[in-house]
Formats: structure tokens, sequence, C-alpha cells
């Protein structure tokens, strides 16, 4: 029996002989791809870059193929029969096999490891870890599919396993698509109708130009970038306080991604924007990143409580910009990649002498001067003048055993040029050491920066990005399913200026983005995950996006941007559920709460019911990607809660006063305005045959149309994208 299998991405032909298997032809095994991730998830932990037990370090070649204290290498390149591995994870006494969990491997990762050390164990650095250079784009046999290298490099992997790009999407289709990408909103009826008539060859890139220059893009992928930084404007914990001016933050982020700002720039200044001889209000305002996270207002152990809180910068830093979990060295070097405990310490030794947060007052409230020359307090960061404390490495991580003195200093796998830290003048307000590390994160030399960013503007717009784990680009994340395409685009990043616009023109206007999603019975077989992006996938709308499209549907969305954020209207039930009920939520009048979401108030633990539902960011850490769930809540909130059945009346009154009394002219008004297309016949006279029923059952006309935009809101056609 012959049968297609996918492991780690890598598709393999089987032939299936009675109860065992036999591969039918060899392939060539990726150690970045296929061996390392096995190596990582079961073997790093005892034999990896920290620790060597029994003197074997897996993490290497060289530790791998060296005698370990048994007097054996693990590996004998060539020679997998021969090899100490292959026996010790095959071995049938629990005593002896490895990795010691149970069940151990499974038969498809050995037989990775069999090939991959029968062909001579070829090794390979960390891929993220390589300097960053622009790969040949590959030349692929339907030449004529490629509009862009982005499908060149798509195109060469699917016809490497014999599959074919999906037919491009319907005009229709990819016009919601490119609005609800780039700006979370639907089109409107104008818009369809304008893009379906127009024939021109360019017109969708005109699309794609016009809604980059919105002024609601910024409020679209402002959000993104607001989960990375987790982004609050509360505390947490029991009082979970203010923080003082924290929308001014969000602001900042909302207009620089409008204006198009270098992504190098945008975060030079939220690292060190108050540095330098002429900080603006934009540069000081954005350095509010370092007062986001979490903070305990009256900890039990106030010198761990401080440490918490630089271990939360060094993991925000480390994984919204590097893509790595330096944080996981604080106690020990780290189990997986080849980051020690003192690359953890050199890298806090950065941020060592910011001042720490408070509940007010000028340690954390700066004055600041507005455009129209008004003055103002920004949530912003302060040092204790030019004089850092001394930084101690702390033994396992108790910072009431200091160890060794460390200076600042960067992780050694990246770099190996030792900072040079300036020496600050007497009255200098800060150290400097923080536009050092900013200069050196923003640095087109190092190698993970952009390839980061890369991956996360190509995740925002096909659902999962070319590295599906964007905060860890480690042994331990998942492996890019393109690492040349990735490099591609971290390249063109670089070379359109770190401007993200460019980058959005360059992915939307390939054919790879333009494909449609439908299926394909070898596809789905042999790629269900979809990995190699032989279709578009099919994704259900984000949970800021779903009231967002409501509103602007029924006709009340408020377009007013910036500002404090606005209380949505949240229920006694759920105010209840408060440490000190209703504390610290007000009450907005319903033209602000028309608003769109991202400038809902943000508090830790009172999140809108709504959003929280359709799995809306956790704010406490770093949420680099969303979970997708489908649960119950989401029904309810849609079908019974009050929000929807009130904007569901509200969208009946712009039935009625649009369309009349004519109930076909309703309906056919709100399939318009909520999925930009006139319904089928089918579907009017299901409409009309629900009005019956409803009038046969005493509802009012009105309710009855009421209940109908309810129904409209709640199809899959509105709540999902192709």
């Amino acid at each position: 029996m012959r049968a297609l299998v996918s492991i780690f991405g890598l598709s393999v032909l089987l032939i299936v002989v009675s109860e065992g298997s036999v591969w039918a032809q060899p392939y060539a095994v990726d150690f970045t791809r296929d061996v390392q991730p096995i190596l990582a998830m079961h073997c790093y932990q005892c034999h990896g870059p920290g620790d060597a037990a029994s003197g074997l370090r897996l993490s290497s070649r060289e530790g791998a193929t060296e005698p370990a204290n048994s007097g054996l290498p693990a590996i004998e390149p060539g020679d997998a029969a021969g090899s100490e591995l292959m026996r010790r994870i095959t071995a049938e006494s629990i005593f002896e096999r490895m990795p010691p969990e149970d069940p151990g491997l499974t038969d498809e990762q050995i037989e990775v490891l069999r090939r991959w050390i029968d062909q001579g164990a070829p090794w390979q650095d960390h891929w993220a870890f390589e300097p960053l250079e622009a790969p040949a784009v590959p030349e692929v046999e339907d030449a004529d599919w490629v509009r862009s290298p982005i499908d060149a490099f798509v195109l060469a992997r699917l016809q490497q396993n014999g599959l074919t790009p999906a037919p491009p999407a319907d005009r229709l289709t990819l016009l919601r698509r490119a609005y609800f990408d780039l700006t979370g909103l639907p089109p409107t009826p104008k818009a369809v109708a304008d893009f379906l008539a127009d024939d021109s060859p360019d017109a969708f890139e005109r699309v794609v130009d016009r809604l980059l220059e919105s002024p609601h893009y910024g409020e679209r992928w402002g959000r993104h970038w607001l989960d990375l930084v987790r982004f609050a404007e509360t505390n947490s914990f029991e009082r979970d306080s203010l923080k003082p001016h924290a929308w001014r933050y969000r602001d900042y982020v909302i207009r620089s991604l409008n204006e198009d700002k270098p992504y190098d720039q945008f975060l030079r200044e939220q690292l060190a924007g108050d540095e330098g001889d002429n900080p603006t209000a934009d540069s000081i305002v954005a350095t509010g990143f370092y007062r986001l996270g979490i903070w305990d207002d009256e900890p039990a152990d106030r010198l761990l409580a401080r440490y918490d809180h630089l271990d939360d910068l060094i993991a925000t830093v480390s994984q919204a910009f590097l893509g790595l979990t330096i944080n996981c060295a604080r106690c020990h070097d780290h189990k997986i990649d080849p980051i020690t405990q003192q690359d953890y310490f050199q890298l806090l030794a950065f941020f060592h002498n910011v001042t720490p947060m408070a509940k007010e007052g000028p340690q954390i409230e700066v004055p600041i001067v507005l455009e129209d020359g008004s003055s103002a307090h920004a949530l912003a960061i302060s040092e204790s003048g030019p004089r850092p404390p001394e930084t101690f490495l702390h033994v396992r991580g108790n910072p009431r055993v200091p160890g060794s003195a460390v200076e600042p200093g960067f992780p050694e796998v990246l770099t190996s040029e030792p900072p040079v830290i300036p020496t600050p003048a007497e009255d200098a307000r800060t150290t400097g050491r923080r536009t050092v590390l900013a200069d050196w994160i923003a640095s087109p030399d190092n190698p993970l920066t952009a390839r980061v960013m890369a991956n996360r503007i190509w995740q925002h717009h096909f659902g999962r990005g070319i590295v599906a784990s964007p905060n860890n680009f480690g042994s331990n994340g998942l492996p890019p399913t393109h690492p040349e395409l990735l490099d591609w685009l971290a390249t063109q990043f670089i070379a359109h200026e770190w401007r993200l616009k460019a980058m959005h023109r360059l992915i939307m206007l390939s054919n790879t983005y333009q494909m449609s999603s439908q299926g394909d019975s070898l596809a789905l077989q042999q790629d269900p995950a979809n990995d190699l992006f032989w279709r578009f996938d099919l994704r259900r709308l984000g949970a800021e996006e779903v009231r967002d499209a409501v509103l602007a549907v029924n006709g009340r969305l408020n377009p007013q941007m910036y500002g404090p954020g606005f209380f949505e209207e949240i229920s006694a039930e759920v105010l209840a559920g408060q440490s000190r009920p209703g504390s610290g939520w007000g009450k907005s009048p319903p033209d602000q709460q028309a608003r769109r979401s991202v400038y809902i108030h943000v508090k830790r633990t009172l999140l809108t019911p709504l959003l929280e539902a359709f799995d809306l960011a956790d704010p406490d850490s770093s949420c680099d990607a969303r979970f997708e769930t489908t649960q119950p809540a989401q029904a309810l909130a849609m079908l019974n809660g009050k929000f929807m059945n009130d904007q569901a009346a509200h969208f009946a009154e712009r039935l009625r006063r649009e369309a009349g009394d004519d109930r076909l002219a309703q309906v056919r008004l709100a399939w318009q305005l909520a999925l930009g297309r006139e319904p089928d016949e089918a579907s009017q006279r299901d409409a009309l045959a629900l009005f019956d029923t409803l009038q046969q059952h005493g509802v009012q006309p009105d309710k009855a149309l009421d209940y109908y935009c309810l129904l409209v809101f709640n199809l899959n056609e509105f709540l999902y994208l192709d």
C-alpha cells in the first residue's frame, strides 16, 4: 500500500509491508527542518547548550561525535547502525532507552535520525543565528504563475512536493480580504461596486495603496503591536490600579504606523527615545513601553518584585524584538538555546538604572509639550541619574544570593562584538546604555530583528508565520517552512528602509496572497496544515474585527481617533466578579462606545466580555499569536448578548431608513452592507419565509427585522474571511 505522510513538513513516500514499513526511496534529510526539532524537544534538556549530562552535548557536532563519559561518541557519521545514539533511542529496556520519558521517540522520528546519520550527519548552525543574506530567487517550471519573487519561493516548494497552487480568489473575496487585513473593517457597498467595475490591470494595486493611506490602517496594525508589548492601562493584581496616561502610548503606535515610520526608528524610540540631544514628545511617549507590564504595588518581597519587573522587560524585549526566550536563562543557562545566565544578566544591566514603577508622580509621569504648544504628561521612563547600580549574576536566580559582577553585553551567540558603553556627564539624566542596546537591536547586522518582523508581517496576512512560533526563533521554536523566503523578505525589509507599507504591497500583490482557499484532495492529504502555502487559509475575524464590523455595517461606527479610551458597557453580573465590583470602570456616552475597539480602556482584571470570548490577547505577557477557539461563549454572545441585540436593532433602523418598508429591499441592503453582495434567490426566499414564521408567532414587524439583522451578523460569511 502506498501512502504519503508528512514528517516535520517534509513529505515522504512510504510503502507499507505487513505490520512494518520500508522507505520506497531515500530523501535528503534537512538538519534544521527535520533533525534539530527532534533533538531540541527530546534531548537538549539534559544534553543541550547548558547541560552535558554524562559528558554528552548534542547541541553541536563536536559534542555529538566526541567520546562521552562512556568512552563512546553518540554519533558515528555515516554509520547509524554503529552509533550509540541509535542504540539508546531504540533500546527495549526502560533503563537504557533515551529519552527516558515514555514512550520515547516515534518510529518516524527514529527513521529521520537514522537516515540523517547514514547521510553523514551533516550539521548546520541554527538558522536564526546565521548572518542575514539575500538568497537567490529560485527558478520554477511554471514561470507564468510568478508575479513576484515571493511566488517563485512558494511555487518551488510546491513543485518539489508535487503540488500546485490553488486558483485565484474571486474579486469580492480578494477585496474583503484586503480591507480586513489592512483596516480591520469591511468594504462599503460603493467600494465593492467600484472595484468590481474596474477592469484595469492595476485595480487591486490601487485598492492596496488607498487602504495603506487610510487612518484605519494604523488602528488595525497598531493592535498587532499592542499585543506584542502587553499593552494595558492598569497594573493588575488585586487593586489593578491605573497607569496614568498609558493611552498616549497606544496613540503613539497608531500614529507611527500611519506615518510609515521606519521600524528601526520605531524600536529605537521605544527603547531609548528619551536619550539623545533633542527628544520629542513622541519619542518620550514611546518609552512608556517600559511601564506597560504588570506591577504589584504592595509586594511581599520588594527586592524580588524589582527583579521580576526587570525580567518582564527582558522577556518582552527579547521575545517581541528578537524572537528569543532569553528570560529562560534567569536562573541557569538556557536549556535549549546557546544563551547563558551571564547573557541574561548582561542584558539586565542595560535596564538596571531604570527607576521602579510607581502609582503616580515624577518617577513615571514625564512632562511633554504637544504639537499645539500645550503642556501635558506622559507615562514614560526615567533613570536614577548617570551612575547605574552594579549588576550581579544571581545564583539560581535569587537576588539575595549575588554572584559575580557583570557589565552590559549582548548574547554571545548573536555577536562577538562587545558593546561600547559611553561615560555620561555628571549632570546627565541617564546612563546612555539603552541607546547602545537600541542601536544593536535595530542594526541591519543583527541576524534576528528583520527576520522576526518580516515573519510577523507575513503572519498577519496569512494567518500564520513562515516561522509558526513568532516569539521563538530558537531551537525549541518551530523551524521555518520556507527559510529562503523568510531571509529574502527580511533583506527586502531592510532594503526598503524598514518600512512596513512597502512590505504589505510586496506581499499583497503576489499571486501567493491572491490565491483562493479552495481545497485540493492531494494537497489536503499531503499537507493538511497548509505549511507549504498551497492555498489561502480561511480565517475567522478577530475579536476587534467582529465588534468593529458590526458597528460599521449598522452605520454607528464613530471614526474618532486618539485620546483617552472609553468604557464599554459591561453587565452588573460581570462587574460583580471583581474584588471591588465596579471599581475603575466608568460609563461612557453612547457615541463614545461606538468608537473602534482599539480605543476601549484596557483594564487587566476586567476585559470586555465580547472581545474576550473571541480570543482577545492576554495583556499580562507578550502575545505573538492569538488562539482561535470555538466555544459556547461566542454563540451566546452573538445571539443572546445585549451588545449584539442592541446593534442588530440599530442595523434594522438603518435598513428601514435606507430601504423603506419593503422586506425584499431590506434583505438585499442587509446583504450588501454586511457581505458585500446580493443575496441569491434561495436566501431571499428563506428570509421572507422567516418573516412569515415570526409573524405567525406574534412577533411585531420591527422586532422581526431586528431578529433578521441578528441572523445576518451570525452568518459564517460575515464572521469568516476566505
